[in-house]
This record gives structure tokens, C-alpha cells and sequence, in this order.
């Protein structure tokens, strides 16, 4: 048997095998435009082609695809087989560079926000050489950019891409400054922590709004859930190991360095985490991820369910955005090191994170929209809507004592001493872990907790990305110009934390107090909703600011405003009309089929001994019958809303439509049908339960 170390990353076409495969020119010249962002020199892409093909074939691959990933927040992917006719009338198998480089996808079907017309069908995808090409099943993947025929972005690759290209010019500024003179790229890495439930799919198969929305639209609470907080971190159940082994395996073959797995708070929820890389690859391999971890719970008769709330009252799932920058060697740009105090290239890194959060944190808001993260943000599961950082003590006390030009007294390392001589004693970090903090300071990264489960990491990270790149340049800016450099540095960290103290947070994040504080003391934003935010992207300080960093044009920008309030109509319409399908075919035939059972039962009694009580009979039934026509008046009430919502006119006013009256109805018809679910008789109850579903899985 094949041991981890040997099967590791056997999948993927990476720089072991492109060191042993491609001449040492080549190699070196493909090294050139990963490591330094080098044009690709003539000659290279045929080269490698060959020896992917080659590579390919021999891992058993027939086809090859270009796998890129459109405004859908999935991946996409057209297979074409490597064969090509001999003379003799067998066939060879060929790759060129040519198709390395480009391919021609039809670009007609998939959101492009008013970019292109859907009757031109040309688009294109361009190979990024960034992110290693992979195997999958039998099709070599080739991660690619995906762009229109007028040359608009199409894809989230080539934003982050951007994003990426914007954070390195401006943070290699900032390091020339310092005297970093062999640094020849910054990049930002990421680890993004994957929280998902398992359901048994038979179970899931009874029930259309898991089947068509991805999350449970009725479902009255269960006696226990997850009150007790015996799952979080408990013994991992033999089914779900299984999977969670098998998980592994496949994803290690794909080079994904999944490290952790554990059981989440809510029942039949977990979470997968893995070591954190280089942005791109990071999202491609997320992508990914979510993609596999659905394919091996097929297997073993089981639903990955990804989205961010598909129980209600239980914690819903997010997806903790790991972020940190380093440079080529290695620096880690975010470490504080032994002294931080005085460590001035830290605390300006630093400085600019702050200024960046704190200048967009609408745009941060914004990346983590969603009509399923709406449901989970400021949740007890969940940061609240409104951006904050958390810092902790010692970092506090540092920047408390540079913007009052006071001593740094430092803080004690204190040792843990935990009354037992067998157990080890280690020294306690100078400063604790918030769980609330949307936007937490972690050791030497800031972990952005916002992030829905089903989010790709591209678009959080191109926003972040840009804002960081947007304070350093106004550090840059004027420290090239300074004519006392270590004056200026002193005073521009001291004004940022004076001007940006409004964002850091340590407390806790899910007190109401908070809230209030934050909005009406400090003045911070608190988008609740998608349809509250995403206007905003369109703002002039954040069109300006991305636009002049080359991330997005202005057609691409108003494209993903409109792409991202059109998914958010499209997924909640689907959902109501869903609730519409359940409530009038399923839970109120099953419920007047349960009440005129009852009532039968009540009329038998009173047919054998006209005295015998028939108290409970009469007041289920007459709970039931007012359920009845609450379920039936709100299912028409819900269907006018859903129809009047459709009839609205652009997405700006067809998302506020269905904020305010959409969503409410549906709300409405929800607490009605969970009430009979609670006096209906299990056996008469059409679909599985929430206990059903959340504890099935053993």
C-alpha cells in the first residue's frame, strides 16, 4: 500500500514533475513566470505541452479541459479528447501549445452582467500557468483565465489575478524603502477552513427544498440540537470518518494540503481545514475542494450540504479566510516578531491592513454576499454584518502607546501552570482568540470570518487584496517623497491608528451594545442584507480605488453589481416558489389529511359512548384547521409577493422588493407550517424532520 508521502500530490502537474519532464531551460524559463510574473518566452508553452500530454496519458487522462471558474461561484469545464486520426487510420495523441494557451468555450450562456449580447457566443480561456493543472477522473484540468471576446473579465481568476499583480507593485515599494533590495515578488496566501454539514441522502431525497435551494426551508426544532455542545470537537462517528478519510486521500492525490478535521458545534456539521497557500492556487484548490468533498459523499450514500444555513436554529456553516503576505524568501510580512514595538516595517504592514479595512469595509461586506450568508451573518454562529478588527492586548497596548507617544511597557510572558507535575507547562500566548471578530489578528495573519461556506475565496480576497494595495501605495507615495524618513514613517503609523482606531474591536462581537456602539459611536456600517450593500460596490471611492489598480474596468465592475443582485433575486424567487410546491402539495394535504383523521376518531368515540370526553380530539382539530388556512392564506399571500417581486423592474428595485416583502411572507408561512409540523402525527408528516436529518448520520 501506498503511503501518504508516496501518492501526494500524484494528480497534479506540478514542480516535481515539471522539473523532471521539461528541459532545464524551459523549466527554467516557466519558473521565470511563476516566480516573477515574467511573459511566457516563445517555445515554452509546446514544450510543456508535450510533457502534460505525455504526463497525462500515462496517469490514464483521454481528455483534457480548460477548467475555469465563471460569475456562476462554480467551476466550469469542456472536455476534448487528445486523440487526433493517423494516416494508417488509428489515431495519436496529440497536445500543442497552441492549445495549451488558449481555448474557445461558448462565453453566450454564462452571467456576464450586460458585457456581451447572448447571441455572441466567443469566448476565451487563457491558460494560467500560476496554478499546477491537475487530473480528474480521466481529464487532465488545466486552471485557466476565462474572458469575452472584447477581452471584459469573465471569470473571478482574472480579477484576483489583478488584485494580486496591484498588492505586489505597491508592497515591493514599501520593502525597497526598508532596504529590501532582493525581494523580487510579495504575494498573499490564504487557508481557507471549510465548514459543511452531512445528511444521509435517502433522507435528502424526500425533501424538495434541499433538493432544489440547498437548505431546509420548513422544519420545526427538534427537542435536542445543539444546546448540550457535545459535538463540537466529539468523537467522530465511524460513517463520517469513513468519508472523512476517503476525503483526505482524494485530496491529497490533488496536492490540497488538508490538515485538520473536526465535528462542528451544530449536529451532523463539521469542518475541514487546510495549510495555507499562495492566493491563487488557494482559491482554485477550493473550488475544488468543495467539489470533491460532494463527489466522496456520493459514494458513501451521504450530501456534502455547503450551504451557509441549512438548519434553522442551529449554526449555519462559514468559511474562515486565513489571510497573511510574504515575500518570495519567505518573509512573512504580518509576523510582529520578538519585539513588535520596534519593528516599524511590521507595525506599517500592519497599519495599512487597518487603514484598509476600516476605508472599505463596505467592500468587504460586499464580498460576502450572498441571499445564504445573509441568513448566517450576526447570527450567535457568525460575525455580526458590521466589519471590525481584533487585535488583541499586546498589539493594542503597542498602538495605544505610539499614537500618545508614551512608553511601551511590553507584555510578561506568563507560563500556564496547571497544578499537575505530570503535565507540561508552556507559555501562554500574550493574547486570547476572539470568535466574534469578523476580522481577527491571529499570530502572524488576519483571519476574515465572514465568509459563507458556499463563498468562492476569490472575491474576498481580490477586495482585500486591493484595499491593502490602496494603503500602501499612500504610504509609498509619500514616503518616497519624504525628506526625513523615519520622522515620516513615525508620524504616518501614529495619524493611521489615530485616524483608523474606529475599527479595532476586542470585545464581544455578538453583544447588541456593540451593534449600537458601532453604528451610532464610531460610525460604521452594518449592511444586513445583500440588497442593502451591493449597490454600494458602485460607490465612487471604491469604483475609483479598484479601477485605478487595474482590477476591474468599469464595465467589469458594474457587471458584477448587476450578476451579484440578479443571483440574489434568482436564488430567493426559487426558494419561495419551492416553499409555494411544498406547502400546497405536501404539508397541507398532510395536514387536513391528519385533522379529518382525528376528527373521525372523535366522532367513532362519540358513536360508541356519547359521554366519553373528546377534549384533545376537538382542540387538535381546531389548531389544525386555523393552521390550515394560516398555511393556505400564506401560501397565497407568498405566491402575490413572489409574482409582484418578478414584475419589478431592474435588480436594484427587485432585490429591495424582495428584502421587505418577499422574505417576510416567506417567514410567515414558515412559522405556520413548523406550528403543524409540532401537532401533526410523525407518520402523517410528508417529508423527513430536522431530527431525522441531523441525526441520522451514525
Amino acid at each position: 500500500m501506498e503511503t501518504v508521502k508516496e501518492y501526494f500530490g500524484s494528480l497534479v502537474f506540478d514542480d516535481r514533475v515539471m522539473k523532471s519532464m521539461l528541459p532545464a531551460d524551459v523549466y527554467r524559463s516557466l519558473r521565470k513566470t511563476i516566480d516573477e510574473e515574467k511573459k511566457l518566452a516563445p517555445g515554452v508553452a509546446d514544450a510543456v505541452a508535450a510533457a502534460m500530454r505525455d504526463w497525462a496519458v500515462a496517469h490514464g487522462a483521454t481528455h483534457f479541459t480548460h477548467w475555469f471558474q465563471p460569475l456562476t461561484g462554480v467551476t466550469a469545464e469542456k472536455h476534448d479528447s487528445f486523440i487526433s486520426p493517423s494516416p494508417d487510420g488509428g489515431v495519436i495523441m496529440e497536445f500543442s501549445g497552441k492549445e495549451l494557451i488558449k481555448g474557445e468555450p461558448d462565453a453566450s450562456s454564462f452571467p456576464s452582467g450586460g458585457l456581451r449580447a447572448t447571441f455572441e457566443a466567443r469566448g476565451y480561456t487563457a491558460w494560467d500557468p500560476t496554478s499546477y493543472a491537475f487530473i480528474k477522473g480521466k481529464t487532465l484540468c488545466i486552471p485557466t483565465a476565462f474572458c469575452s471576446y472584447g477581452g471584459h473579465a469573465l471569470d473571478k481568476k482574472t480579477p484576483l489575478l489583478r488584485s494580486m499583480e496591484a498588492l505586489n507593485r505597491q508592497a515591493l515599494r514599501i520593502l525597497r524603502l526598508f532596504g529590501n533590495d532582493t525581494a523580487k515578488a510579495v504575494r498573499s496566501s490564504v487557508g481557507p477552513e471549510q465548514e459543511y454539514f452531512l445528511v444521509d441522502k435517502a433522507l435528502y431525497d424526500q425533501r424538495y427544498d434541499l433538493r432544489f435551494t440547498g437548505r431546509t426551508l420548513f422544519g420545526a426544532k427538534p427537542p435536542k440540537g445543539q444546546q448540550m455542545d457535545d459535538h463540537y470537537f466529539g468523537v467522530i462517528k465511524p460513517r463520517v470518518e469513513a468519508y472523512m478519510q476517503e476525503l483526505n486521500e482524494e485530496l491529497w492525490k490533488l496536492g490540497i494540503l488538508a490538515k485538520t478535521e473536526h465535528n462542528e458545534v451544530a449536529p451532523a456539521q463539521h469542518e475541514l481545514a487546510p495549510i495555507y497557500t499562495t492566493t491563487n492556487a488557494a482559491t482554485d484548490q477550493n473550488q475544488l475542494t468543495m467539489e470533491i468533498m460532494q463527489k466522496v459523499a456520493a459514494r458513501h450514500g451521504l450530501v456534502c450540504l455547503l450551504h451557509e444555513k441549512p438548519f434553522a436554529g442551529v449554526n449555519g456553516s462559514g468559511k474562515h479566510n486565513n489571510w497573511s503576505i510574504a515575500t518570495d524568501a519567505g518573509q512573512n510580512l504580518l509576523s510582529p516578531g520578538e519585539t513588535p514595538y520596534e519593528n516599524a516595517q511590521f507595525l506599517l504592514f500592519l497599519c495599512a491592513v487597518l487603514k484598509a479595512v476600516d476605508d472599505y469595509q463596505d467592500l468587504l461586506r460586499i464580498s460576502v454576499a450572498t441571499a445564504g450568508n445573509d441568513h448566517r451573518l450576526g447570527a450567535n454562529e457568525a460575525p455580526p454584518a458590521v466589519v471590525s478588527v481584533f487585535l488583541g492586548d499586546e498589539l493594542n497596548a503597542i498602538l495605544d502607546a505610539i499614537e500618545n507617544d508614551t512608553p511601551y511597557e511590553g507584555v510578561e510572558k506568563q507560563q500556564m501552570k496547571l497544578g499537575v507535575h505530570v503535565l507540561p507547562r508552556f507559555n501562554r500566548d500574550t493574547t486570547d482568540r476572539n470568535r466574534t471578530s469578523p476580522f481577527a489578528f491571529t499570530g502572524n495573519k488576519f483571519e476574515f470570518r465572514m465568509l459563507g461556506s458556499s463563498n468562492s475565496i476569490a472575491c474576498a480576497n481580490i477586495m482585500l487584496n486591493s484595499a491593502v494595495a490602496e494603503s500602501l501605495k499612500i504610504y509609498a507615495d509619500r514616503l518616497e517623497q519624504a525628506e526625513d524618513f523615519e520622522t515620516t514613517l513615525h508620524e504616518m503609523i501614529r495619524k493611521t491608528i489615530r485616524d483608523h482606531k474606529r475599527i479595532i474591536f476586542n470585545g464581544n462581537g455578538y453583544d447588541d451594545a456593540w451593534i449600537k456602539e458601532a453604528t451610532e459611536q464610531r460610525g460604521l456600517l452594518n449592511y444586513r442584507t445583500t440588497a442593502d450593500c451591493m449597490p454600494h460596490l458602485l460607490d465612487q471611492k471604491n469604483a475609483d480605488m479598484l479601477l485605478s489598480h487595474g482590477v476591474f474596468t468599469e464595465p467589469e465592475l458594474r457587471s458584477r453589481c448587476e450578476i451579484m443582485l440578479e443571483n440574489y433575486c434568482k436564488t430567493i424567487l426559487i426558494e419561495g416558489a419551492t416553499m409555494v410546491t411544498m406547502a400546497r402539495g405536501q404539508i397541507l394535504p398532510a395536514v387536513e389529511r391528519y385533522t379529518a383523521d382525528v376528527a373521525s376518531r372523535a366522532m367513532v368515540k362519540k358513536t360508541l359512548d356519547a359521554s366519553l370526553p373528546c377534549a384533545y380530539e376537538t382542540g387538535i382539530v381546531a389548531k389544525l384547521s386555523a393552521l390550515t388556512d394560516a398555511i393556505a392564506a400564506g401560501t397565497d399571500a407568498l405566491e402575490d409577493v413572489l409574482r409582484g417581486a418578478e414584475e419589478t423592474g431592474d435588480y436594484f428595485a427587485q432585490s429591495a422588493a424582495i428584502r421587505d416583502e418577499v422574505l417576510t411572507a416567506m417567514e410567515t408561512l414558515r412559522a405556520s407550517c413548523d406550528e403543524a409540523e409540532t401537532l401533526t402525527a410523525k407518520e402523517y408528516w410528508p417529508f423527513p424532520t430536522y431530527a431525522d436529518l441531523l441525526f441520522s448520520v451514525q
